[in-house]
């Protein structure tokens, strides 16, 4: 059985961290495939070798990152008719989103992977790049475990969800937490009337105060670690409304039903060839505007101009989009100092633990069980879906770890965590998901370039101290990536409104 892993920490010029395959034999190291097979191929890109010169540039605009953000930033730029360039520090474009190819012009993603309704944005740039989708696997019976007890219920059914470990609980926690959602604006949070009282106590102090049993309190657990890499107690509760709020858009208000169900819910629907796809074609598209394995170190305002320092050069613009999240623009040196606000914000503004792990079958033989590959509980791997290709082979069963159960899990050699993983799909599915042909970790806490995944989330006092710097343009740097969304912050969706949103400002200042 072949074992596959990203995001193992590398050195600081390695570009991007790669796949590395171990079979029963011997060892061999390789990449992400991409979808090379399913589109045109990339038009020349400034592919920046360890060893090439310092290559530099000039454009109106330098886009720092080259995931769904900066690409959607430097897409609207360039279609305005003015010059951007985008600089990513791995030798590959889609930041979180990557594929993995499975063979036969098939791919799996180890990164984001879903669309589904209000997410309109994404949705459009994709039909405009050519790119269709398909609705993800939601027939049968989903499994949820809790303290021992396993249950099933049927997909998108309220009433059978009532009655597994849990289940009230969660229904009650909706219907609060999307009550509280409807307060808070989407792009002010630190605004909303009792912003001040819900952003001095975390989600995990909310949790205790408004449920008393045990499978209540564990379920909204596991949410927490899968929604964000984090636990209850990391989190302001503010955070936590903000984010429901924003699973919507400007005409549907935010449902924490819509985050965490599939049909009709924020796991609708994948990308046809993978969501790296989306990236890939508009990398394609901007052509040498891409300049991959440059990480940026220095930003400087100076002579109304914005240089950006990389390794492999210098290139300057008369603005600057930082596509990064907080935490890792945080890294960044500038010059000027940014103000002390900015600078405390991406202090506070921590990155999830997380990883995305899966395992790949002959066929999805969950679905003989009249299963739907969903399961939800308290194991390591707190959630998991179908990803198999939508011609039904080979069978893909993905996972999600996040919070303290990816901290733990981390700490494990390969063989570990690759045991922890199965045992888990085999508690939600039977003995038979224990024997998988292919094992896929997708690292990303440990990816130098992420440093954390889904998304970066505020502990207590962040969003009311701290908020207003979030996206406030500081001279001629201009703050994307999904973080700075005012809706579906943590998700593709996010990333690309957040990128447009980006290019408009520059572009207003351009003009």
């Amino acid at each position: 059985m072949a074992v596959k892993h990203l995001g193992d920490p590398q050195p600081e010029d390695a570009g991007t961290a790669p796949h590395a395959g171990i079979s029963r034999r011997r060892f061999v190291l390789g990449s992400a495939a991409g979808a090379a097979a399913l589109v045109p191929p990339l038009r020349p890109v400034r592919r920046c070798d360890l060893d090439a010169a310092p290559v530099g540039g000039t454009a109106d605009v330098i886009v720092v990152g080259a995931g769904l953000a900066g690409l959607s930033a430097a897409y609207e730029i360039e279609r305005a008719g003015r010059s951007a360039i985008v600089l990513e520090a791995r030798n590959r474009v889609g930041g979180r989103t990557v594929n993995h190819d499975l063979g036969d012009g098939k791919v799996t993603e180890v990164g984001g992977t879903f669309v589904g309704p209000t997410q309109d944005r994404l949705m459009a740039l994709a039909t405009e790049l050519g790119i269709g989708t398909f609705k993800s696997w939601d027939i049968g019976e989903s499994v949820s475990f809790l303290r021992g007890v396993r249950g099933t219920y049927t997909s998108g059914d309220p009433v059978t969800f009532l009655s597994v470990p849990g289940g009230q609980d969660l229904v009650k926690a909706i219907g609060l937490l999307d009550g509280m959602a409807k307060k808070v604006p989407t792009s002010s949070p630190w605004t909303a009337p009792d912003a001040e009282d819900w952003d001095s106590q975390t989600f995990n102090t909310w949790k205790l105060a408004n449920f008393a049993g045990a499978e209540g309190r564990l379920a909204l657990d596991v949410i927490s670690e899968q929604v964000w890499g984090a636990e209850p107690r990391d989190m302001s509760l503010l955070y936590a409304a903000w984010y429901v709020a924003q699973a919507g858009n400007e005409d549907t208000p935010g449902s924490l039903l819509r985050l965490i169900t599939t049909t009709d819910g924020a796991q609708d629907s994948r990308f046809l060839g993978g969501s790296q796809r989306i990236s890939i074609e508009m990398a394609r598209r901007l052509g040498g505007s891409v300049v991959l394995g440059a990480p940026a170190r220095r930003i400087a305002q100076e002579h109304g101009r914005v240089s950006v320092d990389t390794d492999r050069g210098r290139f300057v613009g008369r603005h600057v989009i930082v596509a990064m999240p907080p935490a890792m623009a945080g890294l960044l040196r500038y010059e000027p100092a940014l103000p002390a606000l900015r600078m405390q914000l991406t202090q506070r503004f921590p990155s999830g633990s997380y990883a995305k792990v899966e395992a790949v079958y002959d066929r999805p033989f969950w679905r003989d069980a009249g299963l739907t590959g969903q399961a939800f509980g308290d194991q390591v791997v707190g959630a998991t879906f179908d990803q198999t290709p939508p011609d039904g082979s080979p069978g893909v069963l993905i996972g999600f770890i996040g919070g303290q159960h990816a901290r733990a899990w981390d700490t494990l050699d390969l063989a570990g965590r690759r045991q922890a993983t199965l045992d888990a799909f085999a508690a939600y599915f039977g003995d038979e998901a224990a024997d998988p042909r292919e094992y896929i970790e997708g690292r990303w806490t440990n990816d130098l370039w992420s440093r954390g995944d889904p998304v970066g989330f505020a502990p207590p006092g962040v969003l009311t101290g701290f908020g207003t710097a979030l996206r406030a343009p500081i001279g001629r740097i201009h703050w994307a990536g999904t973080e700075t969304a005012e809706y579906w912050i943590g998700y593709m969706e996010g990333a690309v409104r957040s990128g447009q949103r980006a290019a408009a400002e520059v572009l207003g200042e351009l003009s």
